[in-house]
Order: C-alpha cells, then sequence, then structure tokens
C-alpha cells in the first residue's frame, strides 16, 4: 500500500508541512489507525486549546482540565481499553497569540510528545502533526 506516512517514522510529533488534511485521514483509514483532528483556529487561551481538544477527540471528561489531564485521557484508560492498532492525530490552527503564546504552544506539543512516547514504548504507532494559526 502506498501511504504518504511511508517516509515518516512512527511515535513522532512534527509540523503538517507538505501534508493535506484529507491525505493524513485517507491514510489513517488505510492503515487502520485511530484518526484524531482538531481545529483549534476558535481558540484563543489554553482553556480553549483544551475544551476543543477534548470535545473534537471525543475524549472521556478528567477531572481538573489542564495539559496533565489531556495527556492522562489519551494514554492509560484507552490503553486499558483493550488493543490499540495505532493514531494519527491532526493539530491544526494553533493560536499563536498573548494569551496562547510561545510558551503554551511548546507545552501543548511537549504533551503529544510524551505521548507519543508513551506509545511507542508500547509499540503502537503515533503520529502527530499540527499548523499554527
Amino acid at each position: 500500500m502506498d501511504t504518504p506516512l511511508r517516509t515518516v517514522r512512527t511515535n513522532i510529533v512534527q509540523s503538517i508541512r507538505a501534508f493535506r488534511v484529507p491525505d493524513l485521514q485517507e491514510a489513517a483509514q488505510g492503515l487502520g489507525h485511530h484518526f484524531l483532528y482538531a481545529n483549534l483556529a476558535n481558540a484563543q487561551t489554553k482553556q480553549d486549546v483544551l475544551d476543543l481538544i477534548g470535545q473534537q477527540f471525543m475524549l472521556a471528561t478528567q477531572g481538573g482540565k489542564n495539559f496533565d489531564a489531556l495527556y492522562d485521557s489519551m494514554t492509560d484508560p484507552v490503553h486499558k481499553s483493550g488493543p490499540q492498532p495505532g493514531f494519527i492525530v491532526v493539530l491544526e490552527h494553533i493560536p499563536a497569540n498573548a494569551k496562547f503564546d510561545k510558551e503554551a504552544r511548546e507545552q501543548l506539543l511537549d504533551i503529544f510528545r510524551d505521548t507519543a512516547d508513551y506509545w511507542g514504548d508500547r509499540k503502537i504507532p503515533f503520529r502527530c502533526f499540527y499548523s499554527f494559526l
């Protein structure tokens, strides 16, 4: 099977660059992986980002709404729910403004890097692609 991901290693977080969202969705379907997509164009704050990701990924509600809760909801409960085929995640239009500054963006991407490591330790592919608004 020819896939646009043939040159992209598993368990990575990277800029979406030349990839198109529909192609990534098709690749996920072809590989039998979960496809998680969040359009964050309307987010202004950290809470907005967390809310939109939770809604669009259909994550179970966690106690506190913070980056640690996001990591927790994307790792252990999913792992405990049974064997996972792999993940292709797209975070489109991550905000870049005073309320969601460079530090907040890096913290968000670090959560996804940690999630990629978590799944990598379990030999489950996890690729995350992102773009900034």
